[in-house]
């Protein structure tokens, strides 16, 4: 690590900051990641978590679940070459339980589901899934030789319990869902530490949440895993947070790790980052590392998801929430966002202030669908929407092409026919129909003096 970055490290709570890379959605080329790895190492980020999902180059009977632009194994290594490069620690991770889609999906591995019906969950109790696990985490080592740590996923296990082999299992004492948790996360961490003994398990903690303490530190998962403490809210329950990192010390992990989010947190189809929301996260979460052991947590991982789950919709894309990462990574590095540490991001990306428009004023108040539908309009409203519309239009179209080729550069083409399809061209047929609607209703009418 350089002296800059050891400087850096110094003086803030968290030694370890992971820039997560959600791959189930967007994924970059790796072009782009050699562009944004320095910046990720300038704004202060000493790691990169690599959530793969369908972009990993999985062989042999696993081979099924390449997604149709997966990285290549070669590009894997350009990708741990760059990170090298720019000393930033590349941390693998791997889905072993919960969000299972991207596996599961497919009708030759449908019958490894807890719930038939749902993708989303492993069934903990055939053996079969445990070796699919075990030869999904292999192959993933094989390319990620040395890595220190090893995410294995294990959120939101949704429907654990419900399937009908889950549900005899429940009915016999003392069994019970929290048991049945513990045991295949202990199965698969046993099976990461057993093979690859320099390498540590992470894990998310939701599942954990609610177990009791003795159950926790009856099982053998705190001897085997770093849990890691997720929450994206701009208001924490500080004291919620000191009591469940208490808890967790107390059933026996050694270290724990945080986790925020810079963008891909505030909505399904979130569009555009609000940084304000992803600012007061991680301010947040500074205030937690200050309430509790300096020993307590190894670092954070800066969530950056780019979709809720495998089927559902794009969220910002990561070229769009870099501002807000620059300003978590700032904040995590000097503790605030003074008006020194504003300039310092403003000035280092080149952000200026975006001006608020009232076209959209104009058009709500005054040509809503109400007016639209009946043609009704002020002509002083139509000078006022008129001009700004066709203004927009021209400059929307124009950029519509600008974009497209910018997204070119940074992904692959699934994606870009998915942004544009989503967020591009709803947007220019929108503008299309306003301005047919104001023509229209600009046209004397011949009932104009009836009522609406």
């Amino acid at each position: 690590m350089t002296s800059k970055n050891s400087e850096m490290s110094g003086s803030s709570p968290f030694k370890m900051r992971l820039v997560h890379l959600d791959l189930k959605g967007a994924p970059p080329k790796v072009c782009y990641l050699s562009e944004i790895f320095p910046l990720f190492r300038a704004l202060g980020a000493n790691g990169v978590l690599i959530e793969y999902e369908d972009m990993f180059p999985y062989e042999g009977h696993l081979r099924l679940l390449r997604a149709k632009h997966a990285y290549s194994p070669s590009e894997i290594k350009e990708i741990l070459h760059l990170a090298t490069l720019n000393e930033l620690e590349v941390v693998p991770l791997v889905q072993t339980f919960g969000h299972m889609e991207f596996v599961l999906k497919h009708e030759a591995l449908a019958h490894l589901r807890e719930v038939a019906r749902f993708p989303n969950t492993l069934n903990p109790h055939k053996e079969e899934s445990l070796a699919l696990v075990r030869a999904m985490i292999d192959q993933v080592m094989e390319l990620h030789p040395g890595a220190r740590w090893l995410h294995i996923g294990c959120d939101e296990v949704y429907y654990l319990g419900e399937g009908e082999t889950s549900r005899q299992w429940l009915q016999q004492e003392p069994n019970s869902k929290a048991e049945l948790c513990l045991s295949h996360m202990e199965a698969v961490a046993s099976h990461v530490r057993a093979r690859y003994p320099t390498t540590t398990p992470l894990m998310w903690d939701d599942m954990l949440r609610d177990i009791p303490e003795d159950q926790l530190s009856g099982s053998r998962v705190p001897q085997l895993v770093e849990p890691v403490l997720w929450d994206y809210g701009a208001d924490l329950d500080l004291h919620g947070k000191a009591l469940l990192v208490e808890k967790y010390r107390k059933s026996g992990f050694s270290w724990l790790w945080a986790a925020s989010a810079f963008k891909g947190a505030t909505g399904v189809n979130q569009s555009l980052t609000p940084i304000e929301h992803h600012l007061r996260n991680h301010l947040q979460w500074l205030q937690v590392a200050g309430s509790v052991p300096a020993d307590t947590l190894r670092g954070i991982i800066l969530t950056g998801w780019q979709r809720y789950d495998h089927f559902s919709v794009l969220c910002e894309l990561l070229p769009v929430g870099i501002p807000s990462l620059a300003v978590c990574l700032q904040v995590l590095l000097h503790g605030d966002f003074a008006e020194n540490v504003k300039a310092r991001v403003e000035n280092f990306l080149g952000i200026s202030s975006l001006e608020e428009m009232s076209f959209r004023r104009y058009v709500t108040g005054w040509f809503s669908p109400y007016h639209r539908r009946r043609k009704l309009i002020h002509p002083v409203m139509i000078e006022h929407i008129q001009p700004q519309a066709l203004s927009l239009l021209a400059r929307w179209s124009a950029l519509a092409g600008e974009l497209e080729a910018a997204l070119q550069h940074v992904f692959y083409p699934d994606t870009v026919e998915e942004w544009l399809e989503e967020n591009v061209h709803p947007s220019l047929r929108r503008l299309q129909a306003l301005l047919q609607d104001l023509g229209e209703a600009a046209c004397p009418r011949q009932d104009s003096g009836q009522d609406p």
